[in-house]
Formats: structure tokens, sequence, C-alpha cells
């Protein structure tokens, strides 16, 4: 088991705005998607103010968030990166097989990642991440650069109200399949 501590809060910032947003969505019942807990056991707890202070993980988690939209499932992962090139140590083996044979159960599978530093948010197909991350595989470059990313994925932009355009990315996404399969 691996030992649970504040690193495991990176990208809150990213999940509140993801969070918020889903649950716009789920209150106009255009989706219903949920954050997936990960499983914890914990071994200290701080007794005045009831906290967890040390913990460790029950079992990998697989993905952030899971659902349906408009009896589409999805599921995706959130990432922040404040550099100009998503490291591919960020997502790991269980996870892109997971997301894999959730798109062999016709599902959608995705990643949305902050670029913190430039305040821009992509949804990024599970293909685009996939190539990139069997190349660090097979030893080559360890990191998806931004402009590697960007082709095939889609900006969305942010409101002034914390809103993320999950949805008509996602719709993107479809049409692009859609064309593809059509070709």
């Amino acid at each position: 088991m691996a030992a649970w501590s504040g690193r495991g809060l990176r990208g809150s910032s990213l999940e509140e705005l993801l969070n918020h947003t889903l649950e716009l969505y789920r209150e106009k019942h255009l989706a219903l998607i949920q954050k997936v807990p990960t499983p914890i056991t914990p071994i200290e707890i701080d007794k005045q103010t009831r906290h967890i202070t040390l913990a460790y993980f029950d079992a990998k988690s697989t993905v952030d968030y899971i659902g349906v939209v408009q009896g589409i499932p999805v599921c995706f992962d959130a990432k922040e990166c404040a550099e100009d090139s998503f490291p591919m140590r960020n997502i790991h083996r269980h996870q892109i097989e997971f997301m894999q044979d959730f798109e062999r159960q016709d599902g959608i599978s995705f990643f949305v990642i902050f670029y913190t530093g430039q305040y821009r948010m992509f949804y990024v197909p599970l293909a685009i991440v996939e190539r990139c991350w069997n190349r660090a595989e097979q030893g080559g470059r360890k990191s998806m650069t931004f402009e590697e990313m960007r082709e095939g994925s889609y900006e969305m932009n942010l409101t002034h109200l914390g809103f993320v355009p999950l949805l008509e990315a996602l719709q993107s996404d479809l049409d692009h399949r859609d064309r593809n399969i059509s070709e």
C-alpha cells in the first residue's frame, strides 16, 4: 500500500471547477458524472479536528470521474500541469488499461488537462494521450508537448463563473469520431 500525503490534493482547484460544472449538468438533467472516491484506510486521525493525518491507499484508482451523458458512457481523469509539456509519469498503466477497456465497451475516455501557467484547459481524447504514453513506454520522449496535445484536442474556455464547457468538447470529439467512421 502507498502512503497518503498532501500530494493527493494537487489539482484540487481543477476538481472544484469540474465538480461545480458537473453539478450544474446534473441539475439540468444533461449528464450524471460523479467523482470516483479513492479508497483509503485511515491510520491516524487528529482527535480535535477529526481530520485524517495519515492513511494508506487501499487500491489503485482508475479514473477521477465516471458517468453518463445522455446515454453515452464517459470516464475521464483530471490533470494539472504547470509546464508546457505534460509528463507521462503522471499517468499510470492501470489508468490507460481501464480507459481502453471502457472504450471497448463503447464508452468515451478522455483527460482534462489544465495548464495552470497559461490558464488554459483542454479535453484530450484517450488516443492522443495513448500515443504519447506508448512512445514513453518504448523509451522515447517522456512527455507530451503542448503542440502534440493541442492536435486533436479541444480547448475549453472557462467562463467567469468557473464553468467548464465539457459537453461542448465532448460533442466535438463525438463529431470527429463520427467523421472518421464514415470516411
